[in-house]
């Protein structure tokens, strides 16, 4: 996608450039009444001209912002790509924003014009609209009453003449903003990180120079697109000719399109794997001893005879039985899960337990752990098929350089996905880039062989009263790995010891409550001694894989789950400590009485 490989210049020529170039493969599928139905890229940049001239019918100049507010679907690739074709700024805005949220983003970034996915998306938008000046119009994709639909924006730029959208974007230069994503941020207010196209082109470079991504390949797609992460993905997916898959909406149902669509690469956050692994572990726990130590036999040899193959060996006959016979009772029931075609999935956004990695391997579903940020365009650094080392995050990518800070270790990034600067905050920006470098916030460090591994993020570091530093990271997720819990939140800043906040995985420990004779109330069950129980022992075995030191010694069971409503997690699931500190510190000072 890059010029030396003759494609788009700007994200603003990628609907032409794909058109011409895959015409008639299908580009998206998407399920509506129930039903997948397909797309073409010529369809798409047919679709994407429509809406681009009609937001040229409708004022929208060169370098104005305009809104996305609302999940992923086909809609949103068209629009933003609209968007892009016009020479104006794509705002992806999360769909679980409050109203307040959306204001401060459509504020901040001066958007004037949103396109709202439904009427609850659009009633955010009427509750702020008199706060925001700059607006001027609202569309909304499934419109009702007197709202203004897509098809209307479309109709509106009939009489337009495209030549102007050529115009257009010949004049956007590479270094232009083509998106300014506001990230989730744990602490404070969101910041506006402006993207340009030669970072958001440049995603698709690395992607196909690693192999992750190629023409024909099937890409499924849940993420918000909101998120650095899931957009990178569309547009690398998208620029390298792979096939779509939006999903149908409902959380509830990806296990279920996964099966029906055998994508070929998923990238997603940790916690679909993690519930796919702690649902292997609960059939574990109700198995004979007979049975766990066939398990753990199958997962150690699935590993050997992959990693042989991976390397061009001979497997021993002995092996390959052994092999055969796993595959048969496992590996084939968990590649079923993922819908059987499944090449690889990439996994970032948040650390990952290197067991339930193994697992997956072992399975014959690679799930390769990625890191980067969205002031690196969500790339920097990968597990590849041909490289990996499970417990890192991979090997720098082409055109990126990272370098540890000897001071504090620190990650520093350079290279051409990084981020131009914070909208209308240069306070910000000269603290993230200094002398050339990003300050990412992480903590890291490479082994011999160049596999980074992050071992904490600055701000999260925990320095006991004793003055012992800890990451909170690790442990966390060895206990997110049992079925039974959702999250788990060490503290311990400036305090005797570590102690942690627990909550309740509702679809797992209802079920087992249930077979207990408890009640079917989370509440309830937080208090229960048999579930006290049940969290101690998991307890326990996270604790022994840590020095004395660094061992949680008391927890409470909080009697909810925390949540991206309740402003205690981000919409990519990423805890946010402060608010939870603030909001559970009575329930924390009480695990240091006495």
């Amino acid at each position: 996608m890059s010029e030396t490989r003759s494609g788009p210049r700007t994200i603003a020529e990628l609907a032409e450039f794909t058109a011409g170039r895959f015409g008639e493969q299908v580009a998206a599928r998407y399920k509506r009444d129930g039903e997948w139905r397909e797309m073409t890229f010529a369809q798409a940049r047919t679709r994407i001209d429509e809406l681009a001239l009609g937001l040229v019918a409708t004022g929208i100049a060169p370098g104005d912002r305009v809104a996305i507010l609302s999940d992923t679907r086909l809609e949103w690739t068209l629009v933003s790509l609209a968007v892009s074709a016009a020479g104006a700024v794509v705002v992806p805005v999360y769909p679980t924003n409050a109203a307040s949220e959306c204001q401060w983003v459509l504020g901040d970034s001066g958007a004037r014009l949103v396109v709202c996915e439904d009427a609850s998306q659009l009633a955010k938008i009427e509750q702020i609209r008199a706060e925001l000046p700059a607006l001027a119009q609202v569309f909304v994709i499934d419109a009702a009453d007197d709202s203004q639909s897509l098809d209307e924006l479309a109709t509106a730029g009939a009489g337009e003449d495209r030549a102007e959208l050529t115009r257009r974007q010949a004049n956007v230069a590479t270094d232009d903003i083509y998106t300014i994503i506001y990230t989730s941020g744990t602490t404070g207010p969101p910041k506006g990180t402006v993207l340009t196209h030669a970072n958001a082109l440049s995603v698709a470079d690395k992607v196909a120079a690693v192999g992750i991504i190629a023409e024909g390949d099937t890409l499924y797609l849940y993420l918000p697109l909101a998120h650095a992460f899931a957009l990178a993905s569309l547009l690398a997916a998208y620029g390298l000719g792979a096939a779509i898959v939006y999903f149908g909406g409902d959380t509830r149902q990806i296990l279920q399109e996964l099966i029906e669509t055998k994508p070929t690469y998923v990238p997603s956050v940790p916690r679909v794997f993690e519930k796919l692994y702690g649902a292997a572990l609960k059939l574990q726990a109700q198995a004979s001893d007979e049975e766990r130590q066939r398990f753990a036999q199958a997962i150690e040899i699935g590993g050997d005879v992959r990693r042989r193959i991976a390397r061009g060996e001979r497997i021993p006959s002995e092996l390959q039985q052994a092999f055969d016979q796993a595959d048969e009772r496992l590996y084939q029931r968990v590649r079923g899960l993922f819908g059987g075609e499944l090449k690889q999935a990439i996994t970032g956004a948040a650390p990952i337990a290197p067991e339930i990695l193994e697992f997956f391997y072992a399975c014959g579903v690679p799930v390769m752990e990625g890191w980067g940020m969205t002031e690196t365009t969500a790339v920097a650094t990968v597990c590849t098929l041909d490289a990996f080392r499970f417990g890192t995050v991979g090997r720098t990518l082409p055109g990126v350089e990272i370098r540890i800070a000897e001071a504090d270790g620190e990650i520093l990034i350079r290279g051409d996905n990084v981020f131009r600067e914070y909208w209308n905050n240069p306070e910000a920006t000269a603290e993230a880039i200094a002398d050339g470098w990003l300050h990412t916030g992480d903590i890291g460090e490479f082994d011999d062989d160049g596999y980074l591994k992050i071992t904490g993020r600055k701000k999260d570091i925990i320095i006991t009263a004793g003055g012992k530093n800890l990451a909170p990271a690790n442990i966390e997720n060895d206990l997110k790995q049992s079925p039974f819990i959702s999250q788990a939140v060490m503290h311990g800043d400036r305090r005797p010891y570590p102690v942690a906040l627990i909550t309740l995985d509702s679809e797992e420990i209802l079920p087992w409550a249930a077979d207990q004779g408890l009640p079917a109330d989370l509440k309830q069950l937080a208090d229960a001694d048999q579930v006290v129980a049940l969290v101690q022992a998991e307890l326990d075995r996270a604790n022994a894989n840590y020095a004395q030191v660094e061992q949680i010694k008391r927890f409470a069971i909080l009697k909810r789950d925390l949540s991206i409503e309740d402003g205690e997690l981000t919409p990519t699931l990423k805890v946010k400590r402060s608010v939870v500190n603030e909001r559970y510190a009575e329930v924390l000072d009480s695990l240091y009485a006495g």
